[in-house]
């Protein structure tokens, strides 16, 4: 049976409208670990650790995808919501396009200044070259994976979470069977090509797919087609997306922060240790963000409609959820923790040691961050960006880099792993603060109806 926007949604219904979201969200961080597998395995631990210090600068680039996707479909859903079909249409045809063109530009500019960016981030020597080269070749698709982002937003609210689902499980089986034939067929010296060729192939299939899609007449809601400029309509979708941009740009940052501390208290190793306790929280990370992403279309929808009830509900199951999820990951967390590092570097003892014992205190994050991914993703939901992106810019930023910079001062590398821990659940109390403090104005907690704004 079909679920659409509009219906009342029961915890069965939340789970089956978002788990495609979820698991396509999983899905992409786990082909990005098989990916970080065959760099750190067979291209060696020095190409590992530079892919770990280059991603971050990559990442920062695609969130315009991330921008015009979360942010813009909180206006396409209210659009929706409010009964206006067409105009629905033409603000993603717009947002499509801008997005695209946005990121040919930032793919040329990366391109040129890659080798000062990398030097910046202090990789010098056979790090630097392999940071140009595996950058150079990630950028030559920086505009198809900005529209693979943008479109992971854009299925659930065309209806089609499944499809979504689909197209990344395409573009994830394409990076992991190119990984296995490039990197274990090539010499050496190219296996790290051949890793970077593999991803960027799969961000073309994840981002060129659903264009076509979208191009042709199909069954969703949604569909490209002309559209016209309209200024208003792109500063109000930056501006709910600036949380998610925020977000991924604090993000990176933040972990560029982290790599230069960890190259000062452990060197390459540090490095190497944070990228795979990256690789394996961006899989529980992202469940919360598949949730999120979602639920985002139903909030929308729904508070373009005024159903406050259906609001409330969302918000009272979304929380208890949450919470099961962050409890459950914890547990996995610390139970894998010994298996997981051993699969990236089990061939290296030291580095395994200082992964396994760094990743115990990390875990201890994983149940406050999804109350602070879904609390910033909730306010963008309700084109509330402003919210949201304190939210973000708190969580993502602020608390970390304060975190980071302070807790070593205390217990050198083991206050780096904790820094998240402290960051998460500032951000999750934040989260709650605004969410009591907004609750009257937009009606999604029982109030009584005089007393509504």
């Amino acid at each position: 049976m079909k679920i659409q926007l509009s219906d009342h949604f029961t915890y069965r219904r939340i789970l089956r409208f978002t788990l495609p979201s979820m698991a396509m969200m999983v899905f992409t961080s786990i082909y990005g670990v098989v990916d970080g597998f065959f760099v750190s395995n067979f291209a060696g631990k020095t190409s590992f650790a530079a892919v770990n210090l280059i991603i971050p600068f990559l990442m920062i680039v695609a969130t315009v995808g991330f921008i015009f996707g979360t942010g813009g479909t909180a206006i396409v859903a209210k659009a929706f919501g409010e009964g206006d079909k067409v105009r629905a249409n033409r603000l993603f045809s717009l947002f499509t396009y801008v997005a695209f063109g946005l990121g040919v530009i930032l793919a040329v500019l990366g391109i040129v200044f890659i080798r000062p960016i990398s030097r910046l981030l202090g990789a010098e020597g056979e790090l630097l070259e392999y940071c140009v080269v595996y950058g150079r070749i990630i950028l030559l698709a920086l505009p198809f994976y900005v529209l693979q982002l943008l479109f992971q937003s854009f299925f659930v609210t065309a209806e089609k979470p499944q499809l979504g689902l689909l197209v990344t499980i395409s573009s994830g089986v394409t990076n992991m069977v190119l990984d296995a034939v490039l990197v274990l067929t090539l010499p050496q010296e190219l296996k790290l090509v051949g890793a970077a060729v593999a991803t960027a192939m799969s961000q073309v299939v994840g981002g060129a797919v659903p264009l076509v899609y979208f191009f042709r007449k199909n069954s969703s809601i949604l569909r490209l087609g002309k559209t016209k400029p309209d200024g208003k309509a792109l500063v109000k979708a930056c501006i709910n997306g600036s949380s998610e941009f925020m977000s991924n740009i604090s993000m990176n940052v933040v972990s560029m922060l982290y790599n230069i501390q960890l190259l000062k208290y452990a060197g390459e190793n540090g490095v190497a240790a944070y990228g795979v306790m990256m690789y394996v929280s961006f899989i529980f990370a992202a469940a919360f963000i598949g949730y999120s992403i979602g639920t985002a279309p139903v909030i929308g929808f729904h508070d373009g409609a005024k159903n406050h009830r259906e609001l409330q509900g969302l918000l009272r199951k979304s929380l208890i959820m949450l919470g099961i999820f962050g409890i459950v990951m914890l547990a996995v967390g610390e139970v894998l923790n010994v298996p997981l590092a051993r699969l990236f570097v089990g061939y290296d003892r030291s580095l395994l040691d200082l992964t396994t014992s760094g990743f115990r205190i990390f875990a201890l994050s994983f149940p406050f961050m999804g109350y602070a991914i879904f609390g910033s993703g909730f306010f963008t939901a309700l084109n509330d960006g402003v919210t949201s992106a304190i939210i973000s810019f708190l969580r993502t930023l602020v608390f970390q880099v304060a975190a980071v910079l302070l807790l070593p001062l205390i217990w050198e590398i083991d206050g780096i792993w904790m820094s998240i821990v402290v960051a998460e659940f500032m951000a999750m109390v934040l989260s709650g603060l605004f969410l009591a403090l907004k609750r009257k104005k937009y009606g999604y907690w029982p109030v009584a109806p005089e007393k509504r704004k």
